[in-house]
């Protein structure tokens, strides 16, 4: 579960409402039309620019804005030199069968247990990381998406809020709830987009960049290790993948 995700996500609609609850009741923010507007219309003017399939598989995607498990790289690199040691003094065969921690590496391993030529390895895994990259990329658009058209339908429920109200100059009673609509459209439309659909887009961007390098500094080490690299140097190699303030030297 990734805290900061849940946190910002509550806390932001916390604020809000504790602002609303200052300032009266909250049922005055509350208008069926308007959420009709902007919620219902969001979603079906979002629906027209992709496939469905894409589109409803944007939910799945979402959720590694909240539940994707980051892996650190310093222990990965920590992993790798354990087998890059492994492999150098029995050869690729002794790690077969063998537990790690992350899919893509198990898959790769796997390929060389296989005796797999390095280009295959090198070719199959790309593809992997750039289907999964892609997948990433095209849920966190549907969700930008979702944020450019939630602030244009909260515009377009002002302007049907405006119309009700001019027509209805004449009858008192009609001017609050057509103001209401004008208004509250516009508020939810930048809730949905600012609070929600934009910084889910932001999160996955990245998530698919970190994910990303993670399955790089694999694929690196992978094939390094069917190269029979010096594990030292491997070790120093992969380094480069993190800050050099937080690079330890090995005993």
């Amino acid at each position: 579960m990734d805290l900061a995700t849940l946190v910002g996500l509550i806390g932001s609609f916390v604020i809000i409402l504790l602002a609303i609850l200052l300032g009266g009741s909250a049922g005055m923010f509350v208008d069926p039309a308007s959420i009709l507007i902007v919620l219902i219309g969001s979603t079906f003017v979002t629906l027209m620019q992709y496939p469905l399939g894409q589109f409803l598989g944007a939910g799945k995607v979402a959720a590694k804005a909240f539940m994707f498990k980051s892996v650190p790289l310093d222990a990965l690199i920590d992993e790798v030199y354990g087998l890059a040691d492994e492999a150098r003094k029995g050869g690729l065969l002794s790690l077969e069968g063998k537990e790690v921690s992350h899919p893509f590496m198990s898959k790769g391993i796997q390929m060389l247990v296989d005796g797999h030529d390095g280009s295959v390895v090198k070719g199959q895994l790309s593809k992997d990381m750039n289907m999964a990259f892609t997948r990433h990329d095209n849920g966190a658009k549907i969700f930008k998406a979702l944020g450019d058209v939630g602030p244009a339908m909260g515009m377009i429920g002002t302007l049907v809020g405006l119309v009700q109200m001019l027509a209805n100059m004449d009858d008192p009673k009609a001017i609050g709830p057509a103001m209401a609509v004008a208004l509250l459209t516009t508020l939810y439309g930048a809730m949905l987009a600012n609070m929600v659909c934009l910084p889910i887009q932001a999160k996955l961007e990245n998530r698919a960049k970190e994910e990303l390098m993670c399955q790089q500094l694999i694929l690196d080490a992978l094939l390094a290790i069917q190269a029979g690299q010096n594990p030292r140097v491997l070790d120093g190699s992969l380094k480069t993948f993190i800050p050099e303030s937080k690079r330890t030297e090995r005993e």
